[in-house]
């Protein structure tokens, strides 16, 4: 460790701050916030408490440089502007927004209203960004639905429509506007348009509908009935889209809410915003792990960043689990029953469905990251060493003890590998004894690859409980393999994990890869254990059937066999075929067997 560095260290300040690392060429690696910056900082030196890739990092720390700020929230916010600005390697980072959608009402006198992924500072008005594009066009075209806007980028000053330059277009003509151009329309009448349709934009239908509600009585009023009943079309739709965006209790206003889903790779962090009720923003990303982030980090650094970029200012934010960190004149709530509650759980769905859109994505376009992934997982949750690339799995399978195989798969990198399957027949055990084959087979097996210097498995998959896994590592310690390989066991019936001298089992979460990967293993093994025990059972019929024929042995059974296959073409050959597979003796003595009548020429 440099000198300069050590020195640091036993000088950091136990206050809420941020820390930089930079290697020796003088690059940025890391920017974290620390609640306590010297036990934050000296936990990266506590080589028990690093994983792989810190202590990769860490290996590369040259110097450091600290900020102190006055609270943990200072610190989260300078701590994200910084990572925006240098986009340290080591940093987990949320995506650009720079091309997403925004619904403008433009500054100008009769406000057009349009979707853009521009935005230009001269005074308009911005709603969004939209995470989706289609969610946006939807509410345009239900305002447009509702309301005559003008469409046109005629500069409708008041001095130019007094003078008379503009006539009415195509627009008016077809309805779709109502021609302020020539002032058949009052500015009074068209501000107060926009001003409800601010109201709609943001989730707040009221302002609308009863504007929608005034003109429709005023038609009625004027005996103006056709006027009337398309007012009432319009609250309807209204109405209707009202009715398909509120998801929670209209009485819950100016709501943030966050839900999460992580794995070995990645979190992904969804996002609403509530207005009345209604969703009027939805977004969800994937953020990458570059070290061993928590999800409590992670979300730390999500709800500030798609805040800001958002521009949401809610006082309260919804979200799965606790935070340590603390924002000024806001909420950070769990809730724990209710409404709320439920919308926690929808945004939470909604981060785990966008996950497994990715995660198919990924194994379509980059298998071998989709491969990665998984064996990352599997490591963790079986508390393996290494990731498990190479696995086998053992099945017996025999019926009274009769005819008795093991079978013996091996998966690499999460598929099968079929050129490597082996059937073992049990030669030490007599009757239906699982536990003792499993013993015998287990030692068979890696007696052999010891001696012939074959690579050996990270994971022994048994198909079975407590039992038949005590007898597989009985073998494994005979074989000096015990605590160099993973074994476990996996029970059927509830789809218990078993491991050596651990009497609780491991429940996996009924959607985990691991689960399935293991499954799949076991399932593989017992169908080739069992196709193979069937062909076993069935030629042993076959020659218990042949051996009943005096004066026929073992060789010319397996002749027979060879040349027609099965006892029904036997029974059917002529006397002729048979001579000439066998000789006109033996030919002779099994026709004569399987015919009683006279012989077939």
């Amino acid at each position: 460790m440099n000198p300069s560095l050590e020195l640091q260290l036993q000088t950091l300040p136990s206050e809420p701050g941020v820390y930089r690392y930079y290697d020796k060429n003088e690059n940025l690696l890391y920017v974290g916030k620390a609640k306590n910056l010297k036990k934050r900082v000296l936990s990266y030196f506590n080589k028990n408490l690093l994983g792989y890739r810190t202590k990769i990092m860490v290996g590369k720390i040259n110097r450091l440089e600290t900020t102190i700020v006055n609270s943990e929230y200072d610190a989260l916010l300078l701590e994200n502007n910084l990572i925006k600005e240098h986009q340290p390697f080591y940093n987990v980072m949320l995506k650009d927004d720079k091309t997403y959608p925004w619904i403008c009402i433009k500054n100008e006198p009769f406000p057009r209203i349009f979707l853009t992924r521009t935005m230009i500072k001269d005074g308009s008005e911005y709603y969004g960004p939209y995470a989706k594009v289609r969610p946006a066009k939807i509410l345009l075209d239900t305002i447009k639905h509702i309301y005559k806007l003008r469409t046109c980028n005629l500069n409708l000053a008041p001095n130019k429509i007094d003078e008379g330059k503009y006539k009415v277009c195509l627009e008016f003509h077809i309805k779709n506007c109502e021609g302020p151009c020539e002032a058949l329309e009052s500015k009074e009448e068209y501000d107060e348009k926009i001003d409800a349709i601010r109201g709609i934009i943001k989730g707040d239908f009221q302002k609308a509908k009863q504007y929608l509600i005034n003109q429709m009585m005023k038609h009625a009023s004027n005996l103006q009935f056709e006027s009337a009943q398309i007012i009432k079309e319009r609250i309807n739709i209204l109405e209707d889209y009202q009715v398909k965006h509120t998801v929670v209790n209209p009485n819950i206003d100016d709501v943030d809410v966050f839900g999460m889903t992580s794995d070995e790779t990645a979190a992904y962090v969804n996002f609403f915003k509530i207005r009345n009720g209604n969703i009027i923003q939805s977004f969800t990303t994937e953020i990458k792990k570059i070290l061993e982030e928590s999800d409590e980090d992670i979300l730390e650094e999500a709800l500030i960043e798609i805040r800001q970029k958002f521009g949401s200012d809610s006082k309260e934010v919804l979200i799965p689990f606790h935070l340590t960190v603390e924002i000024p004149n806001v909420k950070l709530i769990v809730p724990k029953v209710g409404d709320k509650k439920r919308i926690v759980e929808l945004s939470e769905k909604n981060a785990k469905e966008y996950r497994i859109e990715k995660l198919k994505q990924v194994q379509i376009v980059d298998p071998e990251r989709h491969s990665n992934r998984i064996m990352a997982e599997m490591q963790k949750l079986l508390r393996m060493p290494v990731e498990p690339r190479h696995i086998e799995g053992f099945d017996n399978s025999n019926i009274q003890g009769t005819n008795p195989v093991s079978a013996c798969v091996v998966f690499k990198d999460g598929k099968p590998s079929k050129a490597d399957y082996r059937i073992f027949h049990p030669k030490t055990v007599e009757g239906p004894n699982d536990f003792a084959t499993m013993e015998e087979v287990i030692y068979r097996r890696y007696k052999r690859l010891l001696d012939e210097g074959d690579a050996l498995p990270q994971l022994i998959l048994i198909d079975g409980g407590k039992g038949q896994l005590s007898s597989a590592v009985k073998s494994l310690k005979l074989l000096g393999l015990y605590g160099k390989i993973t074994i476990v066991g996996i029970a059927k019936r509830l789809e218990e994990i078993f491991f050596p001298e651990d009497p609780i089992p491991l429940y996996l979460d009924k959607k985990s890869e691991t689960l399935k990967i293991l499954q799949r293993v076991r399932d593989e093994a017992h169908r080739f254990g069992v196709r193979h025990h069937r062909t076993r059972r069935t030629n042993s019929t076959i020659q218990s059937e042949l051996e009943l024929i005096p004066g026929v042995g073992g060789r010319t059974i397996e002749l027979l066999l060879s040349r027609l296959k099965s006892v029904k073409r036997i029974k059917e050959s002529s006397l002729e075929t048979l001579e000439e597979i066998l000789g006109k003796s033996k030919a002779k003595i099994v026709y004569d067997f399987f015919n009683k009548g006279p012989i077939k020429q």
